[in-house]
């Protein structure tokens, strides 16, 4: 087994750690919320355990789609073994569904269903509050190279057909998403970070209640429960 040798980071809902293997990490997964750039914390029983278990089935189940991520092993309710890589900092956020700061940005309601899913980046830096990026800009600070920004768009498109098929069985609409992607050694982009409740919006198919971070953003109760509910349908 893996073992946790120095924490090399801490971020809002999990640490990372080297291992002895220089080419692959640990990620511990916390139970601590965020929202607003920091500007709201709050504990959530039991969400470092469903983020870490639900991110890996859905890791899993992308890799057999055709999606590279950086997931290896799951050594814990709360660790998982993961290639090490370099984050661009870039926050991918894919869209099916108006809601959140979408709406709130162009003085829309929620729920507007797109004829097409919608591609955004922001550029991941909580100094600036993670600003909204147009590509070119990405591409003119050398952020990304046009041919990255194109397999990162791809990437993004099949992870969202992927998941919305997904959840759509277990009862769940995929409003939105945001992803994040790195770079191995050899510099091959792969699916990083997490996929679960804190990262995707979901709404119950028949009744449109939010099963995901928004109840913890708008006080709306029933988030560990929300949480709990969610793992246990994908996991079913």
């Amino acid at each position: 087994m893996m073992n946790k040798l120095e924490q090399i980071y801490e971020g809002k809902a999990k640490k990372v750690f080297k291992t002895e293997d220089p080419e692959l990490l640990i990620v511990d997964y916390k139970d601590d919320a965020t929202a607003f750039n920091g500007e709201k914390k709050g504990q959530i029983a039991g969400k470092g355990v469903v983020n870490n278990r639900m991110s890996n089935l859905l890791m899993q189940m992308l890799e057999k789609k055709g999606v590279p991520t950086h997931f290896v092993e799951e050594i814990s309710d709360r660790e998982t073994v993961v290639k090490a890589v370099t984050i661009m900092p870039l926050e991918v956020i894919v869209r099916n569904i108006s809601a959140g700061s979408f709406a709130k940005r162009y003085g829309v309601e929620e729920g507007i269903v797109f004829d097409e899913p919608t591609f955004e980046v922001s550029y991941k830096n909580d100094d600036l509050g993670d600003p909204l990026m147009c590509e070119s800009h990405a591409i003119a600070l050398g952020i990304v190279t046009a041919e990255e920004i194109d397999q990162v768009r791809k990437y993004a498109f099949m992870v969202n057909d992927a998941l919305k098929e997904f959840f759509l069985a277990v009862g769940l609409k995929l409003v939105d998403f945001k992803i994040e992607f790195g770079k191995t050694s050899d510099g091959t982009i792969i699916l990083a970070d997490e996929i679960s409740p804190d990262t995707c919006r979901l709404w119950d198919v028949e009744t449109n209640k939010k099963m995901d971070k928004d109840r913890f953003r708008r006080d709306l109760g029933d988030v560990e429960e929300t949480y709990q509910e969610v793992f246990e349908r994908i996991k079913g």
